[in-house]
């Protein structure tokens, strides 16, 4: 039997994939995986790859700066654009399958961005990982428009990409995990600017206090806070608590209440 692939003989068989290409336009986010995909996808296509992000409110007005940033330092084409899904009242209601409407209306807007540049080659960056978790409705909506995953391809995990990433010396190698601001809104509550102009401040707030991984739970008037178990301690602390109350207050929650399973805990 075979030994296991050990993560630069996968990204050896990722470039041999890619030059198979000859031009790519590639979904971009600035996390992670994109950000590792676009790396090894420049260093085959060059100018013949497009990096090409959603300029949309479901996403930090400061993680889209971060993202186009690291572009512009490593030299990476990238073009933003705005996509559709608040124009779909089905992404709106907030049902369980909000992420397969949004992403739908992203990438069909990738899809006619990519065509309009000469481009019939779309890339994403899901990963050995996302195969597996079946609550990922949005990876369907990728592949129902014609996009490829390479990095799934080649079996690349999680953890794989954020080795390879740090080798690379990218930045985002161990960026914490991030998805859009629409899920931390209940299943079924309607997803608003609003709403998520709120949530987006009071994930600043803990972004600015130096957490590394949260979120901001929004339940009408309440907002429920999540950080990691190992940093609750710290959000204890009275004057740092006040601080981050006090500003979740100011931003039109009425109550602020930390929950104790931790981030990302069932």
């Amino acid at each position: 039997m075979s030994s296991p692939l050990s993560a630069l003989e996968k990204e050896s068989r990722l470039l041999q994939q890619l030059r198979l290409y000859p031009a790519a336009a590639l979904a971009y986010s600035g996390g992670v995986d994109s950000s590792y995909l676009a790396d090894v996808a420049f260093e085959v296509l060059g100018e013949n790859l497009l990096l090409l992000i959603a300029d949309t409110p479901t996403q930090p007005r400061a993680e889209l700066a971060a993202a186009l940033d690291l572009a512009g330092e490593r030299g990476w084409p990238v073009m933003s654009f705005t996509s559709g899904e608040f124009d779909n009242p089905d992404f709106l209601a907030n049902s369980s399958q909000r992420c397969y409407h949004c992403k739908g209306e992203i990438f069909a807007s990738l899809k006619q961005h990519a065509a309009e540049q000469g481009i019939s080659i779309l890339l994403h960056g899901e990963n050995a990982d996302d195969a597996f978790d079946t609550t990922r409705v949005g990876v369907l909506a990728a592949r129902e428009a014609g996009a490829l995953a390479p990095l799934a391809d080649q079996g690349f995990t999680k953890e794989e990409i954020r080795q390879r990433s740090r080798a690379r010396q990218l930045p985002t190698w161990n960026k914490a995990s991030f998805a859009c601001l629409a899920t931390r809104i209940p299943t079924g509550t309607p997803i608003s600017r609003e709403i998520l102009c709120r949530i987006e401040k009071a994930e600043s707030l803990l972004q600015q206090a130096g957490f590394h991984q949260y979120r901001a739970r929004h339940h009408g008037d309440l907002c429920r806070i999540e950080v990691e178990e190992e940093e609750m301690a710290r959000f204890l602390d009275p004057a740092l608590r006040k601080t981050i109350v006090d500003g979740i207050r100011k931003i039109g929650y009425s109550q602020v209440t930390l929950d104790l399973k931790g981030y990302g805990r069932p």
